[in-house]
């Protein structure tokens, strides 16, 4: 079995060869002792008396720095690839009130109700509002009042269907789709008794909603599937 010493060697040079005389000693009158290049030690520190030659100091000289210059450009490359991944810009969520949106909802008049739900109309609806007890389809994206999404219908592809006036959604939403019209666009500022009494535990990456906090809804209603079909 190889000692780890010679594995340093370069592949086809023997031990003899390695050999050279130092003060009229040579290879051939130590028999059975076969001389070691170590690089373990600082500066490649060789024997006085059985050494390397300068070409086989050279060869391991140039075959660690070989090695060292390989690592250190694969160490490169993989730090400039988590640099980029790094600064990937963040994926744009869907919304229903874009900048000039936000713009506009500056100058419209906020409305209060008795229960103390506030909201804004970014777009007046011109079809029917809901009776209590029907079914609604309803796309809406939920914020905290910070402006960060933690639940939106629009990333789902889909809206939600629920019976309006029901206690199938928290209160704040209830009422403020209750007087809207097909087709209208609303923003929600519902307060803490109206949201989430016990808080809302949201997906990897989304604010956490604490219990009885206020909460912002955009919300826009599609359509009422059973009104539609009486008015057919």
């Amino acid at each position: 079995m190889a000692s780890p010493s010679s594995l340093l060697l370069p592949i086809g040079v023997s031990g003899k060869s390695l050999c050279g005389t130092h003060q009229g000693v040579s290879c051939d009158n130590f028999r059975g002792l076969v001389p070691r290049c170590s690089n373990l030690e600082a500066g490649l520190r060789v024997s006085r008396t059985i050494g390397c030659d300068n070409k086989t100091k050279l060869s391991l000289m140039k075959r660690r720095d070989m090695i060292g210059f390989v690592f250190g450009a694969s160490t490169l490359l993989l730090d400039s690839y988590d640099a980029n991944g790094a600064g990937l810009p963040q994926e744009e969520k869907p919304k229903l009130c874009d900048e000039n949106c936000e713009k506009e909802l500056e100058n419209v008049p906020m409305m209060t109700t008795e229960s103390g739900l506030q909201y804004k109309e970014i777009k007046v609806g011109t079809g029917p509002s809901p009776p209590i007890g029907f079914q609604v389809a309803a796309n809406y994206v939920a914020m905290v009042p910070s402006g960060q999404i933690f639940d939106s219908s629009l990333e789902k592809g889909l809206p939600y269907l629920f019976r309006v006036g029901s206690g199938q959604v928290i209160k704040g939403l209830d009422e403020g789709i209750l007087s809207m019209k097909v087709g209208g666009k609303r923003r929600l500022y519902i307060p803490g008794p109206l949201a989430f009494p016990k808080g809302l535990i949201s997906a990897p990456g989304r604010p956490r909603v604490p219990p009885s906090s206020p909460v912002v809804f955009d919300v826009s209603l599609e359509y009422i599937p059973g009104l539609e079909i009486d008015e057919e």
